[in-house]
């Protein structure tokens, strides 16, 4: 007899945890998939702040096919001009400060910060890395090195030497950062520590401390660019601007692809002494550069920040009245809804499922609700919403 789908998903797929939610997807759709029976879920995480537009955005699904019809993979990344990639990386530039002029595609996340490090300890001849504690900036080797978890860690060791945790939004904790500091990886907007946001006073006093002792600013916006926060990229709010700026999940419209961005002057480290001192075989892949491309075109036709601001907005004032409930936290459509307990919170996820609603835990906050939908979430789309939640109630 034939194995199923589900059994051989559970035999052949490599799991990540003991108990995946294991939804058979048949399609996807706006703000909705759907599993092999045809109920609907009002996806209210865009796969993990990846799909900013929804799923299956028409405009993106016809650039990908038009790219398709012309080339994919021709040859390793830099040595050929590629139209998708070169209009990407012009397009996102245009939207940069003046000193973000220079794009190296990768083609995730977690290789947005390798590349940074390596970058970092290229133009600095600096050794020592400095991260938030709760931080979570992938798991690659060097990127969990700068991950705020030494439980996570633990099992892993030895990882990078020379790498200092400081506290989130302590201002006297920036005395750690020193001539000997190659670079300072942050979030903007603490994502795994459950939606942890510090004000413009302390970005302004970090950038100027990384300013005082040279140190390289590398600011992680994979869950928070391309719009979730209310404006196209989160430092914005604060008045800085990062020396590398790493970009993923949303930045491919759906697709795998990654970036890390910096000065031409700096990028140019990385062509000599060694040459090809970074390089990457399907990094900027160009059908996920021509998704990448048109995503982006609509982010800023569209200047879907603003509903981001007001999702987030509406959110909130939904969630805050839910039975249980001990506090939302968002910037945007970034959002942590927080229960007074772990089990409180596990249990409402799972009655979640079965009303039809997908949401997610945080990895350093496990007592609290994922909530980061899709940017294009409308007033149909809250009436579900609330709707599902009466039925949970």
């Amino acid at each position: 007899m034939k194995s199923s789908l589900l059994e051989n998903f559970y035999s052949h797929v490599a799991q990540t945890s003991p108990e995946p939610i294991a939804i058979q997807i048949e399609r996807a759709e706006g703000c909705y998939f759907f599993d092999n029976k045809g109920k609907p879920y009002l996806d209210l995480i865009s796969g993990i702040s990846v799909c900013n537009l929804g799923h299956s955005n028409p405009r993106i699904i016809q650039a990908t096919k038009n790219q398709l019809d012309k080339y994919m993979h021709v040859m390793v990344y830099g040595e050929l001009i590629q139209q998708p990639q070169v209009e990407l990386a012009e397009l996102l530039c245009q939207n940069l400060p003046i000193k973000l002029d220079s794009v190296f595609f990768v083609n995730s996340g977690s290789e947005a910060v390798e590349g940074a490090l390596k970058l970092a300890k290229r133009a600095t001849g600096r050794t020592e890395f400095i991260h938030f504690e709760k931080s979570y900036h992938g798991a690659t080797n060097g990127a969990m090195s700068v991950m705020g978890s030494e439980e996570y860690k633990a099992p892993f060791q030895p990882l990078l030497p020379d790498i200092k945790a400081i506290r989130f939004g302590k201002l006297e904790d920036l005395d750690q950062i020193t001539t000997k500091t190659a670079a300072i990886i942050v979030e903007l907007i603490q994502g795994e520590a459950g939606v942890r946001i510090a004000d413009k006073n302390y970005w302004q006093k970090l950038r100027q401390k990384c300013n005082d002792t040279q140190t390289l600013l590398i600011v992680d916006e994979i869950q928070t660019g391309l719009g979730r926060t209310g404006k196209l990229f989160a430092f914005e709010h604060y008045g800085i601007v990062p020396d590398i700026l790493l970009l993923a999940k949303a930045f491919g419209g759906g697709l795998p692809l990654g970036a890390f961005i910096a000065s031409k002057e700096l990028m140019s480290l990385l062509t000599h002494n060694p040459v090809l001192g970074h390089i990457t075989t399907f990094g900027g892949h160009p059908v996920s550069c021509a998704a990448g491309l048109e995503h982006l075109r609509q982010i800023i036709e569209g200047q879907y920040w603003l509903n981001a601001k007001q999702i987030g907005e509406e959110l909130h004032k939904i969630f805050i009245q839910q039975p249980h409930v001990k506090e939302v936290r968002n910037l945007g459509a970034i959002m942590a809804v927080e229960y007074f307990d772990t089990p409180l919170n596990f249990k409402k996820l799972h009655r979640f499922l079965d009303v039809g609603l997908f949401s997610d835990w945080f990895l350093w906050c496990d007592s609290a609700s994922r909530l980061a939908p899709p940017l294009i979430f409308d007033e149909l789309n809250f009436k579900d919403l609330n709707y599902k939640l009466t039925l949970i109630n």
